[in-house]
This record gives C-alpha cells, structure tokens and sequence, in this order.
C-alpha cells in the first residue's frame, strides 16, 4: 500500500500535528510506503520561500527526504488528468488543475491520496483517507 500526502496533510505535519504524525509513523512501521507529490512540494516550497520561513523550509527539505516525492512523469499521468478534466467538466464539478494532476498521479500509478480536501471526492474512484479527522 502506498500512500500520497495532500499539501494539507504536509502543511498539518510541519505544524506539528500529533494525530497526522503517529498515523504516518505506523503506515512506515507496517511497511507502507508514504511519498509527497510533486504538485504538493511545489506549493509548500513557494509559500516558504515567499514568507522566508527558513526553519519550516528545513524542516520541509528533511521531511522530503524522508518521503520522497512522485512525480508527473509519463504522458500516460498527463492523459489520466485531461480524462479527469473532461469527466468533471461535462458534470458541472470542476475542480484546480493541480488537484486535478494531483489526482492524475495518484489514479495512475493506483495509490492512496491521503487529504484533508473535499474537492478531490468529486474525482470518480480515486483512493482517498483523511489523517486530520
């Protein structure tokens, strides 16, 4: 089983949440493997640089390391999320597109998305668990 954190649940984890961090510790201790997608590392990474937040963005580069990242890597991903995008736009329901190719790596390579974001439950059989509730 292979998990995927959501920029909420890495936002939750530099926070320090308590909750989040032991659900993540037992997944890695019961051989599951957790990674952060590439959209996800994107967006944190801005932010901390924009507000030169330098002992989070430390804190995020060790978490990174530990985790690793999954990336938008083969044009199968690309065509995942243009199928996702065409789904959710003939039903009114569309979402950002980088919850959309978020999804797209997720669905693809068959992984949990684990997020604390709505959004996501509009996208048609995507794995999903949320660590904050």
């Amino acid at each position: 089983m292979t998990y995927v954190l959501d920029t909420n649940i890495i936002t939750a984890i530099l926070k320090g949440d308590e909750k989040v961090k032991k659900i993540t510790q037992r997944a890695e201790l019961e051989g599951k493997k957790v990674f952060i997608n590439g959209i996800s590392y994107y967006e944190i990474k801005r932010g901390l640089l924009a507000t030169n937040a330098t002992v989070q963005l430390k804190r995020f580069e060790l978490l990174c390391r530990e985790f690793g990242l999954v990336l938008l890597d083969t044009q199968y991903i690309f065509d995942r999320a243009a199928e996702i995008y065409a789904n959710l736009q003939r039903r009114g329901e569309l979402v950002e597109d980088a919850d959309i190719l978020i999804a797209s790596v997720v669905s693809f390579r068959n992984f949990i998305l684990v997020s604390d974001d709505t959004d996501f439950n509009r996208i048609q059989g995507l794995k999903i668990e949320n660590w904050l509730n």
